[in-house]
């Protein structure tokens, strides 16, 4: 796999870009290095550019989180995370996941997640018996974002009641500040292998693209880049909508190969996760 040092060499093949969030463009604390130099220069060029996380809250708090980064609003045309389409889908209700349910949810996360019901488009209760369907955020402070098993209790008394599960964050770990923690997806795989049913809401489902490719005015699809850190999710979410996907070597990606990996290695792992990058970047930085 040829891997870049910087996007300058393909930028112009490419009219429109979406890009991840945790891992591409900040570390969850600030940008990483050259990231605004690059969104700076593909903007000169009249680029367009969607943000779309799996974060698991509405759109509007990730904006905000980007402008305390020093992320300004123009640098980009829109975010879509997989919060604000957990919202979509409790206010609309005509996903088929949500037939029979009723609006009373147990959830499983920290406070700050819950903008993904603002506006009553749901209710929280205290226990899972008053529920009728779990709401999986991620970790909590109180039980930590480095095991599933101070949430196994939460979880099997979940199962019992015979609840679905809504994941709001398919990833199962993500890079913050340098150190792996824990995300939704990890709960979602404990509640599978317990036999609970679940809905995860995000990368890769194609279903999550359709908005951000109106977002970017529906060009086409050849002249679409997708950069993202993980193959399960921002490159296999890619490949679902036919769309080029560029492999970046930070967050999880720099956690598991560096910065500067074997190209074999990496050619090895994309085929082990059925996807094929056009190539790899060190970093999202500009000339490199």
């Amino acid at each position: 796999m040829k891997i870049l040092d910087g996007i300058a060499g393909i930028a112009d093949g490419y009219d429109a870009f979406i890009l991840d969030l945790w891992g591409v463009v900040h570390d969850g604390r600030a940008p990483y290095p050259g990231v605004l130099d690059a969104l700076a220069n593909l903007r000169e060029r009249g680029k367009k550019i969607v943000m779309l996380t799996n974060a698991p809250r509405r759109s509007w708090f990730i904006d905000s989180m980007l402008a305390r980064m020093g992320v300004e609003r123009h640098l980009y045309d829109e975010t879509l995370s997989s919060g604000e389409v957990t919202w979509r889908v409790l206010r609309d209700r005509t996903h088929p996941f949500m037939a029979g349910l009723g609006d009373r949810a147990f959830h499983i996360g920290p406070e700050r997640d819950l903008s993904v019901i603002e506006d009553g488009v749901a209710r929280l209760v205290p226990t899972p018996r008053e529920a009728e369907f779990l709401l999986n955020t991620g970790p909590d402070p109180e039980r930590g974002p480095k095991s599933v098993e101070p949430y196994r209790p939460a979880l099997a008394a979940c199962l019992a009641a015979g609840l679905p599960m809504i994941c709001v964050n398919p990833d199962r770990a993500v890079m913050v500040a340098g150190e792996r923690l824990l995300c939704a997806g990890a709960f979602a795989d404990v509640y599978r292998e317990g036999g609970g049913r679940v809905l995860e809401i995000g990368k890769p489902d194609p279903e999550v693209y359709a908005p951000v490719l109106a977002a970017l005015g529906n060009p086409p699809l050849h002249r679409v880049l997708a950069v993202g850190d993980t193959p399960h999710t921002d490159l296999a979410g890619a490949k679902a909508v036919g769309i080029d996907c560029l492999w970046a070597m930070t967050g999880l990606a720099g956690d598991s190969y560096g910065l500067d990996p074997d190209p074999e290695l990496l050619d090895r792992e994309a085929a082990h996760h059925g996807v094929t990058p056009v190539a790899a970047v060190r970093s999202f930085t500009w000339a490199g």
